[in-house]
């Protein structure tokens, strides 16, 4: 029997951490801790996107195991860099460690063990997946810090009406 259906569980506890990390505000930790000029709407799409991307995953499988263990790549880096260091660092409570360190690292871990188990983990697909989530990762953060730059300026304000950025 195939583990695929592990990936299954990763959208899962992906959307429970979103459900933890909306419920205990995570956007003002973020801005507070992080110094993220995160939005609540940017909270909203980024999490969509997100699950969106988790039934892709899921959906093509071990047909492609580096594309399908990009949300389980997505996880584990999420759940290091996003909650526990922060956590420890600076003793604040990180909204979305509880579900990161329940959920994130098992069920990251369980779906790696599942695709070894299936003869898929080659080296190979480890190691882009990990690329991969990576750059999953820090697409949302990378877009926050430039979108105030002067070529964004339209995107940086939102409430502007269309042709107010080029004069029009």
């Amino acid at each position: 029997m195939s583990h695929e259906y592990v990936l299954w569980f990763a959208l899962a506890a992906y959307s429970v951490h979103a459900l933890e990390e909306y419920e205990l505000n995570w956007r003002d930790w973020a801005r507070s801790v992080l110094r993220l000029p995160v939005e609540w709407g940017s909270f909203y799409v980024t999490n969509a996107v997100v699950m969106v991307l988790g039934v892709s995953f899921a959906t093509v499988g071990w047909r492609e195991p580096w594309f399908a263990l990009g949300l389980p790549a997505l996880m584990l880096i999420n759940a290091t860099l996003f909650h526990v260091l922060p956590t420890v660092i600076t003793r604040v409570y990180s909204p979305g460690l509880a579900t990161a360190v329940i959920l994130f690292y098992p069920v990251a871990g369980w779906a790696y063990y599942g695709a070894w188990l299936d003869g898929v983990l080659s080296a190979q697909a480890a190691i882009l997946s990990g690329v991969f989530g990576a750059l999953l990762m820090a697409t949302p953060i990378v877009l926050l810090r430039v979108r105030s730059r002067k070529m964004f300026a339209y995107a940086a304000d939102r409430t502007a009406k269309p042709g107010a950025a080029d004069g029009g």
